[in-house]
């Protein structure tokens, strides 16, 4: 399949019906799907042989350079942010040669930002491309991740970074524990700690990541290993290597 293959990224129906409409009337161009969400977006953009994205910038469940994030910038095909952003998003954009669509935009602008990603897919390298999205990410959004995307059968999950009491090694996977539900993750534990803010997420040994406000209280036990003792009084080991992690956290 031939042409630029677009997938629309919106919460609001109005938009995503005007872009589709839009788009209907240039050649070469096809939509391929709509998507209202970012969970869906990630089924999508997995599924569909999709080498552009209009995606929104703020979404119901997750922003836009979360998803980016989640995909991969390697993974991702060629972006479009639609924005109602300040000029802070818009700079960011700029900077990294992404294009963006402003709200409220026209036609003329939509087909303008058309024209652009077909001449960008026909020069530009995906490593480019990637090393943009990439790029802009460390800009826009510096801090941790908020959200871990989790791939169920039939659907993605995003997990909220706060609900998760803690992570353990599961070969070569991660399980995370959130209350009373689990979530098993294709991911190192490794990769997961460089995800997480180390002031909310310890690491007490190379099996196990803890919330540190899930902490309530410390059990030495020998050797200057310990136990941590959960909220929901789940006990977690400690390896020796960390004893200067529990210290620093006792003295917290």
């Amino acid at each position: 399949m031939s042409g630029i293959r677009v997938l629309i990224v919106d919460d609001e129906p109005l938009i995503r019906l005007g872009i589709r409409s839009a788009l209907e009337k240039l050649a070469g161009v096809t939509v391929l799907g709509e998507c209202a969400n970012g969970a869906d977006a990630m089924q999508a953009i997995s599924s569909l042989p999709v080498n552009l994205v209009l995606l929104d910038v703020q979404l119901p469940d997750c922003t836009g350079l979360e998803l980016v994030g989640q995909v991969g910038p390697a993974r991702m095909p060629m972006v479009i942010f639609v924005t109602a952003y300040d000029d802070y998003a818009v700079k960011a954009f700029e900077l990294n040669a992404v294009d963006y669509l402003l709200k409220p935009f026209d036609a003329d602008r939509l087909h303008s930002s058309i024209e652009q990603a077909r001449r960008r897919l026909g020069a530009d390298a995906p490593s480019e491309l990637a090393g943009r999205l990439h790029a802009l990410i460390e800009l826009a959004d510096p801090g941790r991740a908020k959200r871990i995307v989790v791939r169920q059968s039939d659907r993605y999950d995003f997990v909220v970074v706060d609900t998760i009491d803690r992570i353990e090694s599961a070969s070569n996977f991660v399980q995370l524990y959130c209350a009373d539900r689990t979530y098993l993750v294709s991911d190192t534990m490794n990769n997961m700690a460089r995800k997480l803010d180390p002031k909310r997420f310890l690491r007490v040994h190379r099996q196990h990541i803890i919330n540190v406000e899930r902490v309530v209280a410390i059990h030495p036990i020998m050797n200057g290993s310990y136990e941590l003792e959960l909220r929901n009084g789940v006990r977690v080991a400690s390896g020796r290597q960390y004893k200067q992690s529990i210290l620093a956290l006792m003295r917290s």
